[in-house]
């Protein structure tokens, strides 16, 4: 079997032209370097060197011509491992995010616009789907990346960092004006059309869960598919929506909405990062989570 350690001994010595100057370079000793030629020349049956006055010299053709070839096997070795650190070290290929429509509209935009203009030769692709269906897609490798709604358990999967929190609350129009500035009773809500998201979101599950540890049913009037859309709804008088804060502040400022304050009010939630549980991190990936304050390995 080919003893690679030999001949980067050999190239050395010849390199140096002595046993002292390689063993600095290799680090290890001037005897380990001895006995390394030694055996390559045992192995390959000739001498390699001649001892002079100078030190270590190559001592024939078949010598010379042997340096020569391990020079360019080493360069080469030397060349592929450069290219593989400059592959792990280039923002190049492409990225596959995955996110709901909200998480791209009001989390991620700038990001991807900055990473955008960092990287071009980066090429982006933005898969929009549920949490739950993200994580799917995620482990069945079909996206690199994704951005879901917490909680989330899922040991297959690998959560590295929160990237946002977000505090679901309760908003009306002016249809309610007379709730503006009142704290009412979770309860309550029953008395009013309510709006909520669609039922197979992460956003439901965690308000089902919270409104039954109080002992609490509140069945929607109105299932919307996506914040945005439940928004217009709600400026428009259909009801009293649960949206989260940071997905509405522009209609809040402008007045357009008003928080209707309920006690208990709903926990805060967040949004995370996910990765495959396996495989490498390419470069590009790791500088996307740079942005927002994440690292991965």
């Amino acid at each position: 079997m080919l003893n690679l350690e030999l001949y980067k001994v050999f190239y050395t010595v010849a390199k140096c032209g002595s046993l002292t100057k390689a063993s600095r370079e290799l680090y290890i000793s001037q005897p380990a370097v001895s006995q390394s030629i030694k055996q390559l020349e045992d192995r390959l049956g000739v001498k390699l060197f001649n001892r002079n006055h100078r030190g270590m010299e190559l001592s024939s053709a078949g010598a010379k011509l042997l340096y020569k070839n391990v020079a360019d096997a080493l360069k080469l070795i030397e060349n592929a491992e450069n290219g593989i650190t400059e592959l792990n070290n280039t923002a190049t290929g492409n990225i596959r995010i995955g996110a709901t429509d909200s998480i791209f509209s009001h989390l991620l935009a700038d990001k991807i616009v900055e990473f955008n203009q960092k990287y071009p030769a980066v090429g982006l692709e933005l898969i929009s789907s549920t949490s739950p269906r993200t994580i799917e897609k995620l482990k069945s490798g079909n996206i690199d990346i994704a951005f879901v709604n917490l909680p989330v358990e899922d040991e297959e999967v690998k959560f590295i960092d929160t990237v946002s929190l977000l505090s679901d609350v309760f908003v009306a129009g002016k249809k309610y004006k007379d709730l503006k500035d009142k704290t009412i009773p979770l309860k309550s809500l029953r008395e009013y059309p309510v709006l909520l998201i669609e039922e197979n979101t992460v956003a439901r599950k965690s308000m089902r869960e919270f409104l039954k540890s109080h002992g609490i049913e509140l069945n929607p009037d109105i299932e919307v598919a996506n914040w945005d859309f439940m928004i217009k709804l709600v400026a428009k008088g259909m009801g009293i929506g649960c949206i989260p804060r940071e997905y509405c502040t522009k209609e809040l400022a402008r007045g357009e909405l008003f928080e209707v304050n309920v006690s208990p009010a709903l926990p805060v939630r967040g949004v995370g990062i996910a990765l495959p549980a396996e495989g490498q991190i390419p470069f590009a990936l790791r500088q996307f989570i740079k942005l927002f304050g994440g690292t991965a390995k």
